[in-house]
């Protein structure tokens, strides 16, 4: 038979191909992986090794909590420095790092360093979870990534071991320090103390240590890699720059904003001394961008800061981070946006340069199905869990941004979520799992259709807007 009797491919065949293709897209496969990745952390902090003598861990709370170190979170249903075991405490510290790097990163750089030749879907994956624009570098960016956030958090560790030396001794000091900075940087927000960092609070090296590696974390492995460049003389980007405003007007304007709303409070802010009450305000306006610190007890706080620190946690940290959220490049564009149609400008434009109707519509799109899904999940947990409507909602957006503030309930050292039932625990779980993958990502995972042809072209229509 010859190469010309052959039948050509119809419609079906590329139509079953294509079918092929998005069954394994790159959403769906970056989805499944850190699905995997949860389920694989639950069941090894399910084993009994890794609670302590005493203690056992239910698969559901082992689940909630490989799923909060996994989408980097804090969201806690157990006590973890007396619950867990330092093999338990090992896991989550895997978890963490994996979590925040990206599976994919790590397994696509692993393999080649292994020498094994990474598939084009591998890359498309990677680029997925990396959030970067390009195949072009992807794996040298990869390396970057790895590389940088090792130094970054070894230096951390070394820093904060060191200030903790006379205390514990060389052997604990050098593992709470690898914790926390690992846990800081990936803004993961778990703390080897049963009340966070709140001993810590008037400790300078402590908490400037601690928000530096959560705001480097927060800003993207695309920010930091081209800060890293800055001695080649690069102009930065703009969305480099659009990062660093906003992420600069986020800080400063939530602890000026925190430091005026609390410092008449004497449960928080209002019995501190001066120099350690700007220093609070700093660090509770750098945690919910989206680490889970605290060093003050936010089931003390005001309803206004409390208002304030939801809006910061929904906002959240920026693409390619460590973090969750919309992202600050997401709620800059929709400001941006509205700004312009206020104004009546044809297109928005940050730093003389214009800014695509496609990169606006997206930018809206991902703030509506987060507001969306964020206010839907608080009020079914509204009605499973009959609690009070603040702590809940507080509860909600600091799972959808990963966040992992609690306002807690009677002081207990876990968050609220301990106290829910098993279907608000699922509610949670489905939360950080959202918040991590990102509601556009998710999107496409789950409903978005294999590419075809239109077939036809719906006529226009008119409706009235406002």
């Amino acid at each position: 038979m010859s190469l010309a009797s052959l039948p050509a491919p119809g419609p079906a065949g590329i139509t079953a191909s294509r079918k092929r293709r998005h069954l394994f897209s790159p959403p769906r496969v970056l989805a499944l992986s850190i699905a995997g990745l949860v389920l694989a952390g639950a069941i090894l902090l399910w084993l009994p090794v890794s609670a302590t003598q005493g203690r056992s861990t239910s698969f559901l709370d082992a689940l909630f909590t490989a799923t909060s170190a996994v989408c980097v979170t804090g969201l806690i249903v157990q006590d973890t420095p007396n619950h867990f075991s330092w093999f338990g405490h090992v896991v989550i510290l895997l978890l963490i790092q994996v979590g925040g790097l990206g599976y994919m990163t790590v397994s696509t750089v692993l393999a080649a360093a292994l020498g094994r030749s990474v598939t084009l879907q591998e890359r498309l994956t990677l680029q997925e979870g990396l959030n970067v624009q390009g195949l072009d570098g992807l794996l040298r960016f990869a390396l970057t990534v790895l590389k940088l956030t090792l130094v970054v958090e070894l230096t951390g560790a070394a820093v904060l071991a060191a200030r903790w030396w006379g205390e514990m001794g060389a052997g604990p000091a050098a593992w709470y320090g690898l914790f926390h900075s690992v846990s800081a940087f990936n803004n993961a927000g778990f703390a080897l103390w049963s009340d966070s960092l709140v001993r810590f609070r008037g400790d300078v090296t402590v908490n400037l240590v601690v928000t530096t590696l959560i705001i480097a974390g927060g800003l993207g492995f695309f920010v930091i890699t081209e800060l890293a460049q800055r001695h080649r003389r690069v102009r930065l980007s703009v969305h480099t720059r659009l990062v660093l405003l906003a992420t600069a007007v986020l800080l400063v304007g939530g602890t000026l904003a925190i430091h005026a709303l609390e410092a008449g409070n004497p449960r928080t802010l209002g019995g501190l001394p001066w120099r350690e009450q700007w220093l609070a305000a700093w660090f509770q306006s750098v945690t919910p961008r989206t680490a889970g610190f605290n060093t003050i007890d936010y089931g003390a706080m005001t309803g206004p800061t409390l208002f304030l620190t939801m809006a910061l946690m929904f906002i959240g940290a920026s693409p390619g981070s460590t973090g969750g959220g919309v992202k600050t490049t997401t709620f800059t564009i929709t400001v941006a946006a509205l700004w312009a149609t206020v104004r009546g400008d044809d297109e928005p434009h940050v730093f003389g340069r214009r800014l695509s109707a496609d990169l606006v519509a997206r930018a809206f799109f991902v703030s509506l199905i987060a507001f969306l899904a964020l206010n839907a999940v608080a009020g079914v947990v509204l009605l499973t869990e009959q609690r009070d409507l603040m702590r809940t909602l507080f509860e909600a957006t600091s799972a959808f941004g990963t966040v992992g503030l609690s306002m807690g309930e009677g002081g207990a050292p876990v968050s609220l979520s301990a106290f829910f039932t098993p279907a608000g625990k699922l509610l949670m779980i489905l939360m950080m799992f959202v918040g991590r993958l990102g509601p556009l990502t998710l999107a496409f995972a789950v409903a978005r259709r294999a590419t075809v042809e239109p077939r036809l072209r719906y006529p226009e229509g008119k409706v009235l807007i406002g």
